[in-house]
């Protein structure tokens, strides 16, 4: 993302929200987006730089499936993907899969542009994305919150394709949004990021956003799988859970999602929700198998990315240490991972799994394969 340096800026608007934008590896986002960074594949990236760096401060899958990028499915097209999957040293591909705040990158405080640490950081981990706030983008010609509260299928298409117009020019190319959840118990945590309170409201809506998206040239992001609006607590700081059945989630929540899906949406970001009568346990659906293997990728067939909320949230805070808790969720089938609590030391658990033989590296290649697919579809 370009900057016009360390002068003054305007103030962030008061409208942008804490989850205001992010970028992958080479791709960027606003509004609860994303951004993603290409540096890896070897194309010029403007977008995950850090300038005006301070100290201190403040802190794919194979075409079989359905979802994911719909470029570089032809024969000619995997065979890209194949060679610059093989061209990827292992520590390169790891980094692949990690989503950090630029500070975490950096070591630095509060970033707001490029500059020669955010370079020297990204060459010593190639990370696949970062993810930015409000407090890094400082004026409302980088960043402005444009979504619309309206509930008419057509205007989320249109709002949505108008965000991607202002995005793409600015660098971006991933927007962590449409919010799939619904808003279906008493809890009003997600009242104001969701479409409504039943899978006939929110699913249409979803699907129209995704198209949206898009259509205007930039990657999306359905979340929080399996659903987490019905849910008491706010996983920011808590533990959630929901009580509901797989069938009960199939008949409601899953629903947006399967809408999702159909509509090509190449990444889903998977919540912190504990969801005991499916998987058996309290462990959260980041962190579970079940529930993003058994019922993301194998009984919803998505093949494309799928993301973790942030690592760095109370509802999986003190489950494992910074090492580990990336590899368990690589093991529960993550391809991403936003926002560990320390980039370094969960970076350095993976590699460590992989030369363990605790994850394999053909395990790794899947996860990269669906990023760099998705990478390589953004180049055209």
């Amino acid at each position: 993302m370009a900057s016009k340096g360390k002068g003054s800026h305007a103030a962030p608007r008061p409208g942008i929200s804490r989850r205001a934008a992010v970028a992958l590896g080479g791709v960027a986002v606003v509004a609860g987006g994303v951004a993603v960074a290409r540096g890896v594949l070897g194309g010029a990236d403007k977008a995950g730089g850090s300038a005006g760096e301070k100290s201190g401060g403040t802190d794919g899958g194979s075409a079989s499936k359905r979802g994911g990028s719909k470029a570089a499915t032809s024969a000619t097209g995997e065979k890209a993907v194949a060679r610059k999957v093989a061209s990827l040293t292992l520590e390169q591909k790891v980094a692949q899969m990690f989503f950090p705040r630029p500070e975490a990158l950096t070591g630095m405080g509060q970033v707001t542009a490029a500059g020669d640490t955010t370079r020297k950081a990204f060459a010593n981990i190639p990370v696949g994305g970062m993810c930015y706030f409000a407090q890094n983008l400082q004026s409302e010609s980088q960043a402005r919150q444009m979504l619309s509260a309206s509930n008419q299928i057509s205007l989320a298409y249109d709002v949505c394709k108008k965000i991607a117009g202002y995005l793409v020019p600015l660098g971006f190319n991933l927007d962590f949004a449409p919010d799939a959840d619904i808003v279906n118990g008493t809890s009003q945590t997600m009242a104001k990021r969701s479409f409504g309170t039943t899978a006939d409201a929110v699913a249409p809506m979803v699907e129209s956003a995704v198209r949206g998206f898009l259509d205007g040239g930039i990657m999306c992001c359905a979340k929080h799988f399996p659903g987490i609006g019905g849910a008491q607590g706010d996983s920011e700081t808590e533990a959630i859970t929901t009580d509901k059945t797989l069938d009960q989630l199939r008949q409601e929540e899953l629903v947006p999602f399967e809408r999702a899906i159909a509509a090509g949406v190449p990444m889903v970001m998977v919540g912190h929700i504990s969801c005991p009568k499916v998987t058996g346990d309290s462990a959260p659906a980041s962190l579970s198998r079940a529930i993003v293997t058994d019922v993301l990728r194998d009984e919803l067939g998505f093949g494309g990315i799928i993301i973790t909320d942030s690592l760095g949230m109370g509802a999986v805070a003190g489950l494992h240490k910074a090492r580990d808790l990336a590899v368990a969720a690589i093991q529960a089938g993550v391809d991403m991972l936003l926002m560990t609590p320390d980039l370094a030391a969960s970076y350095q658990g993976v590699l460590n799994a992989v030369k363990a033989g605790t994850i394999t590296e053909e395990r790794i290649d899947e996860s990269v394969t669906r990023i760099v697919r998705a990478k390589l579809a953004l180049r055209g």
